[in-house]
């Protein structure tokens, strides 16, 4: 009966719900732990579970915000109350605020035989979820994300380290953190960090924490992102950007699952799950030298690839409609649906920057909205129609037999000049690093090929201005 069944409790900050939690765990449950309403809202809709138990405080409170919530989403799932009934409440069945195993046992078993009388009922209800493409944070209903929602599934119940891959804006920290929720761990921190953002001299701290007086400006202890996430999940953005040195001393750590923090004199155990994310080919990073391949092997137990946009373009229907949705309602605005002509428009678009770039698009269409529907002319100047006419300015032209060096240099160049030396702008446009842009400014410099910054006007096209390399 209990075997692939699954069970919410919602807690409310009861420290006796883990002690539900684990009694119906070791009958053969899986189940999930909501401390509040919305949150237990948030797991019916993500997992469907076969039964919810909340105590009787959390279930009226909000002016019985969760019973409502469920009868109107999801009037299939039976429901306990633990806790004396009140007036209403003929409908729902009732325990004890702490009952013991047996009483327990045979009102969950009780309540899942009801629901068996319902199997259309419940497999509806699935058949809606799938038909929305989400899966915990993830959108999307094609085949590529389907086969990651399975490997996701399969992955997230272990310890073992996951290599998340894809471009820019594809959505892998979303996929670290349904990972994460999925696991045994999800009660615990879920720690991102990102290793291109932080300057090199403070990684080390970062990770690993520091002794007060360990260098100048340490005027306390702090713990560091390995020490905050014990018990949970820490994810590794951008790890091929982390400094070589850095790289060996993260190998060693991941081995002996131990850190020193800088200036301490003992190790510190610590019990963490880590993810990586990077968005450049990992193995091409390690050819290079840029990424140390025992680390390599140390992180890739398991590599999830998430596709990029282009690739996946019967997801942009659904994902546009989620989130004009979400940011509607974040926004205060009334804008809930998009006209054919603006769908038709997003689905056009080649999409460079990923579904970040499509939530930054919907963003500015919801914001500036002031009817119901999105039309195609809130969501100028973005995207692009692929038919229209290139300008001149924005192309490069080649004779075959180019050097891919020489290839990339003038990219990189000509996309300075066309943001204005906005190397920021210019390192997302190309889909790397700022670090990696500077490394590469730096090289064409030192080689004579590149004017040095000095030598340059302050709005030369490729040296100088806010964002200085040198």
């Amino acid at each position: 009966m209990a075997k692939g069944r699954v069970v919410v409790v919602v807690g409310g900050g009861r420290p006796e719900a883990l002690t539900l939690i684990r009694a119906l765990a070791d009958s053969g449950y899986e189940t999930f732990l909501a401390e509040g309403p919305a949150e237990a809202l948030l797991r019916a809709n993500e997992y469907l579970p076969d039964l919810v138990l909340a105590y009787a405080s959390v279930a009226r409170a909000q002016d019985s915000y969760l019973l409502k919530g469920l009868r109107s989403t999801h009037p299939e799932i039976p429901f306990i109350i633990l806790g004396a009934a009140e007036a209403g409440d003929e409908t729902y069945q009732h325990l004890d605020e702490t009952p013991d195993f047996e009483t327990l046992r045979l009102a969950v078993e009780r309540a899942l035989a009801g629901s068996d009388s319902r199997p259309a009922e419940r497999r509806g209800a699935r058949g809606r979820a799938e038909a929305r493409g989400t899966f915990g944070e993830l959108v999307g209903q094609s085949e590529p994300m389907r086969q990651i929602y399975t490997l996701i599934e399969q992955v997230a119940p272990s310890s073992a380290s996951v290599l998340i891959t894809g471009e820019s804006g594809t959505g892998k920290e979303l996929v670290a953190r349904t990972i994460h929720k999925l696991s045994p761990r999800a009660r615990a921190a879920f720690v991102p960090i990102n290793c291109s953002a932080i300057p090199e001299t403070l990684m080390e701290s970062e990770l690993f924490g520091h002794e007060r007086g360990a260098f100048t400006g340490a005027s306390s202890r702090r713990q560091g992102c390995f020490e905050l996430a014990d018990g949970g999940t820490l994810l590794l953005d951008e790890i091929a950007e982390m400094p070589p040195l850095l790289q060996a001393k993260l190998l060693r750590v991941l081995e002996e699952r131990s850190v020193r923090r800088l200036g301490g004199a003992h190790e510190i155990p610590v019990d963490v799950r880590v993810l990586a994310a990077t968005n450049r080919d990992p193995v091409e990073a390690t050819h290079r030298g840029d990424f140390r391949e025992d680390l390599l092997y140390r992180l890739n137990v398991i590599t999830i690839e998430l596709p990029p946009l282009r690739r996946r373009r019967e997801d942009i229907g659904v994902l546009a409609r989620h989130l004009v949705a979400q940011l509607a309602e974040r926004h205060g605005r009334r804008a809930r649906a998009l006209s054919p002509a603006a769908l038709e428009a997003l689905k056009s678009h080649h999409w460079p920057g990923n579904v970040r770039e499509l939530r930054n698009v919907i963003e500015r269409a919801v914001i500036i909205c002031s009817g119901d529907t999105i039309e195609r002319a809130h969501l100028a100047p973005y995207p692009l129609d692929q038919r229209a006419r290139v300008r001149s300015e924005d192309t490069i032209t080649l004779p075959v037999g180019t050097p891919l060096e020489e290839v990339e240099r003038q990219m990189i160049l000509r996309t300075l000049h066309k943001t204005d030396n906005n190397k920021r702008r210019a390192a997302e446009l190309l889909q790397i690093s700022l670090k990696t842009l500077h490394n590469k400014l730096r090289s064409y410099r030192e080689r004579g090929i590149l004017p040095d910054p000095e030598e340059q006007p302050s709005r030369a096209p490729y040296g100088g201005g806010g964002d200085d390399f040198r």
